[in-house]
């Protein structure tokens, strides 16, 4: 069992166990002592999102890294995408990526990728923590640098993914974050009009009352100024949700099937939180779905095992595999203009195409996520909610990977508030117990 590394590597509150600058200094040591093992002259390329935590942070981790003789190449800020993409593009040995993603600024949260541009696999992560344990003398002296074509190169290839956006009138709800300077200078030479909304950053402000998870004052925006759609990133880049000129959200599933349809896949990849109602209209299409657990690295490790191109989730975390290593907020939204260009009609067309199951999603703050999760009533109650529904909902209880949160969420034709309702009451009273 890994102690440190979560679903999205490690994350915490900054400047708190485990994400004190002694911790991450020795993080950075034991991760470039797993580098070094593998190439005997490693170059790690170091991002970070806007927080103001992130300088701290990526000072520590470099620091630890070049004692092991690592060679760290800063690209500044940048979503995590483009750190990935830079990875394999650029051949280097590893990226550490410093963000906390969606979360709000107090948090941040330190995740690696290999040379291909994939996160660390699990066993990976558990030696660098085994690693963590032991002493490690200085090994070299690592030099660092400032490589500063990394966001135009990253710009190149997303331009090379993107459509013809002329007459679109376009929001971008930017979160303050790793997006904003990106996505404005994307959408326009893509040839789109574009108006950018959250893109001042000022270290406290990221993902704060807007972003991929707090999308409403876009959604106002879109309808007020009678735009054609909205588009909204998280923190870090890798998550996107769409406004349709009305102001409804277009999420992870809806894009999930418009991209099948429009590229011509024979299945798609979501998780245990996708809707049932996208998993019923690509069946009725003649086309697979299959269920991951919560988080990109196994919706990845789904498609591989099956070997499809296409998977994401709600969240707008959604990977095309053809063209991409990971989940690409900004490279997303290009592919699913493109597709929806294909297809014809407008995103308001293709989101009453899919019909959804009433989902309520209820996140529930709680101390220990242990023990809330292994106590038997609560395993008890989930087995009855299922039986109550009848075969026409689902039901679904896990932690969050990277909030002390447990999240219940209910999926049904009918009834699925009382039923959230009743368990989230019953993780708090567990919780307090």
């Amino acid at each position: 069992m890994r102690r440190y590394f979560g679903t999205d590597g490690v994350r915490g509150e900054a400047g708190k166990p485990p994400l004190t600058p002694g911790f991450v200094l020795r993080l950075g040591q034991a991760a470039g002592a797993y580098f070094r093992q593998v190439d005997p002259r490693p170059v790690v390329l170091l991002a970070k999102d806007t927080r103001e935590s992130s300088d701290l942070l990526e000072a520590a981790l470099a620091a630890g890294l070049m004692s092991q003789g690592v060679r760290v190449e800063h690209l500044g800020v940048l979503p995590t995408p483009g750190l990935a993409y830079l990875t394999r593009h650029l051949k280097a040995s590893a990226g550490a990526m410093i963000s906390a993603s969606h979360n709000p600024y107090q948090d941040n949260g330190i995740k690696f990728f290999g040379p291909e541009g994939e996160k660390l696999p699990d066993p990976v992560e558990e030696e660098i923590e085994a690693l963590l344990e032991e002493d490690h003398p200085t090994r070299g002296i690592g030099t660092v640098g400032d490589f500063r074509e990394a966001e135009r190169m990253y710009l190149d290839f997303l331009l090379s993914h993107a459509p013809d956006l002329s007459g679109l009138k376009v929001g971008l709800d930017l979160a303050h974050g790793a997006t904003y300077r990106l996505g404005p200078k994307l959408f326009q030479r893509a040839g789109a009009e574009v108006m950018a909304f959250f893109n001042t950053p000022d270290g406290r402000n990221i993902n704060k009352g807007c972003g991929a998870t707090d999308p409403e004052a876009l959604s106002r925006f879109v309808v007020e100024l009678g735009l054609d759609l909205g588009i909204a990133w998280d923190g870090d880049g890798d998550r996107v949700q769409f406004l349709d000129r009305k102001g409804r959200l277009f999420h992870g599933d809806h894009i999930l099937y418009l991209a099948a349809l429009a590229y011509g896949e024979k299945g798609v990849v979501g998780t245990v939180m996708s809707n049932m109602g996208l998993e019923v209209a690509l069946r009725e299409k003649g086309l697979s779905f299959h269920r991951a657990a919560v988080g990109d690295r196994y919706v990845l490790e789904v498609m591989k095992e099956k070997g499809l191109y296409l998977g994401g989730e709600p969240s707008g975390h959604v990977i095309f595999l053809r063209h991409h290593t990971t989940g690409d907020g900004l490279l997303t939204a290009l592919l699913t203009l493109k597709a929806l260009r294909a297809l014809g009609g407008d995103l308001a067309e293709w989101y009453e195409a899919l019909p959804m199951y009433p989902q309520v999603l209820l996140n529930v703050r709680v101390s220990d996520k242990k023990k809330v999760m292994d106590h038997p009533r609560l395993q008890e109650a989930v087995r009855e909610a299922e039986e109550r529904l009848e075969g026409f909902g689902r039901v679904n209880v896990r932690p969050s990977g990277t909030e002390p949160v447990v999240r219940v969420m209910v999926e049904a034709k009918e009834g699925a508030e009382e039923v959230a309702r009743e368990l989230a009451d019953l993780v708090s009273r567990l919780d307090r117990e």
